[in-house]
């Protein structure tokens, strides 16, 4: 879920206005609901091998929120920005993801969560916040047994994280069975006939997993297999070689990077040499496919590509191209990383949703309903709805091939729902 350095240019915050990136959570940002200010939070793992790409989406949302001066109508918005992960796990931590959700589900003031960045995060909070209800979005989720019971889901999803039995949470990005097909048919133009998937067993990688092989097997594709993985094994030679003993000519990772991923794609590019690989956005940050950030080595990443639900800047509506150069201007960072789109929109949304309701907007409920009835949006994603299971109605994703330790985009995929 990130690419800091992607070659052709192209996350949460919640800071209140004029303080850094890392935030200030000991500003209660003004009155209780009804007042004249209002906060809004984001959670993302501030920590560990996502923090480049959640960083990016800091920048887009401080943009959001610059470019209307810290208000919505006559509203003042305050941002605090709280952190998922932990040090010890270098990724984000269960016990981080419920004290934060429960911090703003204690501030009379807040009306908005922009959150979790990982899936298996979100799993965590959304129950807490629908029980208040506080509207939360996700600018990075896309297991699909968050929002619906389609295929990817597991059992109980969705039902099992709503247990008001009403709906407060949406995102911004296509959900898993759009991003299952997107893989699947880029592995089908590239000639792949006998694909192996491996996942890490979490919310996001477990459901995309088996997107995938649905996908593929409609395409005309023989999975081969489709296992989980000890994301804290030493190595993963054993797994290697049961994907060179199932003749696979293609392998596909579904997880996140912190979850063994180096060393996975090192171990399966030793013993099938010839393969294949692919993964998805879960695996499109630096540390991935940069060799200076840890990531994979030069000759295995070359024979990489990944989907992420962004494209290259040039591939957006004019809206979108004008947000890129506005963020060159104000962070000076040539080339963007594509995740910092989704956290502006996220916020505009926000923004645009609270000043539409004027002094409405301190009710929750009918915040959650102002964002789940937009329609028609146009927007810097382009023109998307939300619908009743708070899943947008975009369904691009980006193709991009690792060459030289960078992201280079490769082509738009158009998949189908």
């Amino acid at each position: 879920m990130r690419a800091r350095r992607f070659v052709t240019g192209v996350a949460f915050v919640v800071l209140a206005i004029g303080t850094s990136a890392c935030g200030d959570d000991d500003d209660d940002g003004g009155g209780g609901g009804g007042g004249s200010t209002v906060n809004v939070y984001s959670s993302l793992p501030l920590q560990g091998g996502q923090r480049l790409q959640t960083t990016a989406m800091v920048d887009g949302i401080k943009l959001a929120l610059d470019q209307v001066g810290g208000k919505a109508g006559d509203l003042t918005v305050k941002y605090k920005s709280l952190d998922d992960s932990t040090a010890q796990a270098a990724n984000w931590a269960p016990e981080a993801t419920s004290a934060n959700a429960r911090k703003v589900a204690g501030d009379d003031s807040a009306i908005a969560y922009i959150g979790e960045f990982n899936s298996g995060a979100s799993a965590v909070s959304i129950p807490i916040l629908n029980e208040v209800p506080i509207a939360q979005i996700s600018p990075s989720n896309t297991a699909v047994g968050l929002t619906s019971d389609d295929p990817g889901a597991d059992k109980g999803e969705p039902d099992k994280y709503y247990p008001t039995g009403v709906r407060h949470y949406l995102r911004m990005v296509p959900k898993d069975t759009i991003q299952g097909s997107a893989l699947a048919t880029v592995m089908k133009k590239d000639g792949c006939t006998k694909p192996y998937i491996l996942n890490d067993k979490e919310v996001y990688g477990a459901g995309l997993a088996r997107n995938v092989e649905s996908a593929a097997k409609s395409q005309g594709m023989d999975v081969t297999g489709n296992e989980g993985i000890d994301p804290k094994a030493a190595n993963f030679r054993s797994q290697a070689s049961n994907i060179k003993d199932a003749g696979a000519d293609c392998f596909v990772f579904s997880g996140v990077t912190p979850n063994g991923a180096v060393q996975l794609y090192k171990d399966v590019a030793a013993a099938v040499p010839d393969a294949k690989l692919y993964g998805p956005d879960g695996v499109s940050n630096p540390e991935f496919f940069n060799p200076k950030e840890g990531g994979l080595p030069t000759e295995v990443g070359n024979n990489v590509k990944v989907t992420v639900a962004t494209l290259s800047p040039d591939q957006y509506p004019p809206e979108g191209r004008k947000f890129f150069k506005d963020f060159t201007a104000k962070y000076g960072e040539k080339n963007p990383d594509p995740y910092a789109i989704y956290g502006y929109e996220a916020m505009k949304l926000v923004l645009d949703t609270c000043k539409q309701l004027g002094s409405d907007c301190t009710d929750r409920q009918k915040m959650i309903d102002g964002l789940f009835a937009t329609k028609g949006r146009d927007s810097v994603l382009g023109t998307y709805d939300i619908d009743a299971n708070g899943d947008t109605t975009l369904t691009d994703y980006g193709v991009y091939r690792v060459e030289n330790g960078e992201l280079v985009f490769d082509e738009t995929v158009k998949a189908e729902q």
